[in-house]
């Protein structure tokens, strides 16, 4: 049996360029992998046919887990009894991508898990099939996450920053979220965010970092960006909702700063590729 940790990530800058041909919406974003992780434990006995069981403190349909583990059984041709238990300690819904990471943390450990290797570029590939933002958690750290976010490219660790989440109770549409925003693009905007999205991702400076769907989602919930305010006044050298919502960062330059707020507040720090990769 062994035990991995499934970390969370937090978009720290995130840009809609334009609703493509397929359907989905062109993206740019820097990926960053935290401290706050779900545990999983996996035990794999070979067996003639395949049974997946998953124990743990939540119960979750459709549970990327057990797709994961699927598609391993699927690429490597063995079969056998896989028990899962699972610690959720990632809130769900909140754009932390828990979900994704447990699928990622499944398809790195499982073949380990069974004693054979799945070629770095299928089990790309195998991520992709399961979620955009699940390739990105196969490597973990920082990095630039392109197309639907499917397409990933590290870069350097940034500064040591210690960090505060903030995870609401509200719940955000992601496909509502999409829908008001697509109709906000202009034609010909892309240009100038591509521009702005390359000034954080080569400057490391993160006062510029932006989150596109904060313009449509404060509207609708006010109070989250009450809580993005209240991060920037304790100081925080970067303060944005991750992903589509609800999750709102401080990133801190010293120890941060406690904050009064009516929400579950978390201390994180951020996790880079080594630390990652060795988890």
């Amino acid at each position: 049996m062994i035990t991995v940790e499934a970390r969370a990530k937090i978009n720290i800058d995130l840009r809609v360029l334009a609703k493509r041909p397929d359907g989905y919406h062109e993206l740019r974003t820097i990926f960053q992998t935290i401290s706050l992780a779900d545990s999983i434990g996996i035990e794999y006995q070979p067996g003639l046919r395949s049974e997946i069981e998953i124990e743990g403190n939540v119960v979750i349909e459709e549970n990327l887990i057990a797709r994961a583990a699927r598609l391993v059984f699927q690429e490597t041709g063995l079969s056998g009894r896989v028990h899962f238990t699972l610690e959720k300690r990632i809130p769900m819904g909140a754009g932390l991508g828990g979900g994704s990471s447990d699928a990622a943390a499944v398809l790195r450990a499982l073949p380990r898990a069974m004693g054979v290797a799945i070629a770095p570029d299928r089990l790309h590939e195998i991520a992709a099939s399961l979620g955009s933002d699940v390739p990105f958690f196969l490597y973990g750290g920082t990095a630039v996450g392109l197309g639907r976010g499917e397409e990933v490219y590290p870069l350097p660790d940034l500064p040591a920053l210690s960090g505060l989440l903030v995870t609401p109770e509200i719940h955000v549409s992601t496909p509502d979220a999409y829908r008001a925003l697509s109709a906000r693009l202009e034609p010909g905007s892309a240009t100038a965010k591509l521009a702005a999205f390359a000034r954080v991702a080569w400057t490391e400076n993160l006062a510029l970092a932006r989150n596109d769907f904060e313009e449509v989602v404060f509207e609708v919930h006010p109070e989250l960006a009450g809580i993005r305010t209240a991060l920037d006044s304790a100081g925080a050298v970067c303060a944005r909702m991750t992903g589509s919502g609800s999750a709102v960062f401080g990133l801190f330059r010293d120890k941060a700063t406690a904050v009064a707020l009516d929400h579950p507040v978390h201390a994180f720090s951020l996790v880079g590729k080594t630390e990652y990769q060795a988890g």
